[in-house]
């Protein structure tokens, strides 16, 4: 089918959305995008789709590859079509009369009754209108599928119904899709990018997996950020007693040695508020799926302990949660179940 490439791709958009983004997606890739709300999911998908520009780096596209985007909103121009117009008009319109039949074996897929295509689109319902987004990609054959937040609008019968078209009809086309329902993404992807303003991850595992193996590297990275901020704290005690100590006695290389010492404890002090930030935007919101529920709820079958916890790291962080992710907003793609 090919491959799509990026190559240290960077966005800066007001604050920096992600930066040295470097990840292939190939055949069999099947990738879940995640980021909170406004960290660059749509932002990235429309990089890759060629419709904006990044700040820098490089999208490679394999020769002659043909994406398919599916992107969250209806145009207004496809309202006043009917379901069946607005799916065969994806075609070229050299094309429309010969292969008006595909866009009916497009809407097969997903069991679309034959008296809805012949409805306006602005009369459908958001998840048939999302379906019909769907079949207009498909129509025009991908070689690879970017999908925004496809499940938005759908109810459970739908969203099953999509898990079943990708994993079937769809099943061959290198895939990137933004989601926050977790149940979704590890029933269609085997992949999954963490989009972070700092370094992002890229795990070869569905979302639950993923989500487990970042948060364990997310605790050792903040116990070595406590460790750091200690060595700190110590190397700036160290340099105000050498600091008085030189001006005391007049010695230039005491206060030369306090600059590097005060150097030395302000650059592990930048790294480690550039680890905490980077953890912090991880997580995406918990409320476009249905049936939505607590996540950390949902996984722990309790609420967060109500002993309060600072944040070493940042005096904005109040959150409850005396764990790693106290700074992450405690919230990620939700279990449909719960």
């Amino acid at each position: 089918m090919g491959s799509i490439s990026l190559q240290n791709l960077s966005i800066i958009a007001g604050a920096q959305l992600f930066r040295d983004l470097s990840v292939v997606i190939a055949d069999g890739d099947r990738v879940g995008l995640i980021a909170g709300n406004g960290l660059g999911k749509t932002t990235l998908l429309r990089i890759i789709a060629g419709l904006t520009e990044a700040t820098s780096g490089d999208v490679v596209r394999s020769r002659g590859l043909r994406l398919g985007y599916v992107e969250q909103d209806v145009a207004k121009g496809l309202m006043g079509l009917t379901m069946r117009d607005a799916v065969l008009a994806a075609l070229p319109p050299a094309d429309r009369d010969a292969d008006a039949w595909k866009a009916d074996v497009a809407l097969d897929g997903f069991d679309t009754p034959w008296e809805m295509r012949d409805r306006l689109v602005g009369e459908l319902s958001g998840g048939w209108q999302r379906l019909m987004l769907i079949a207009r990609v498909w129509v025009s054959e991908p070689d690879a599928l970017l999908m925004d937040e496809p499940t938005n609008h759908l109810d459970l019968a739908k969203i099953f119904r999509l898990e079943q078209w990708l994993n079937r009809e769809a099943r061959n086309v290198p895939l990137l899709v933004a989601s926050h329902d977790r149940d979704f993404l590890d029933a269609v992807t085997n992949r999954t990018l963490f989009l972070r303003p700092g370094t992002s991850r890229y795990f070869p595992l569905s979302y639950t997996a993923a989500r487990a193996e970042i948060e364990r590297e997310d605790e050792a990275q903040l116990a070595q950020n406590e460790r750091d901020l200690k060595e700190a704290t110590k190397l700036r005690k160290q340099a105000a007693k050498l600091k008085n100590i030189g001006i005391n006695s007049g010695s230039d290389l005491l206060i030369t040695k306090t600059k590097q010492l005060k150097d030395r404890a302000a650059k592990i002090e930048e790294r480690v508020v550039e680890t905490h930030k980077s953890a912090r935007a991880r997580s995406g919101s918990p409320t476009a799926a249905p049936m939505r529920g607590c996540w950390w709820a949902s996984r722990t079958s309790r609420s967060p302990p109500p002993s309060a916890h600072r944040c070493s790291v940042s005096k904005n962080c109040t959150s409850s949660r005396a764990s790693a992710l106290c700074c992450s907003a405690a919230t990620a793609p939700a279990n449909r179940s719960s």
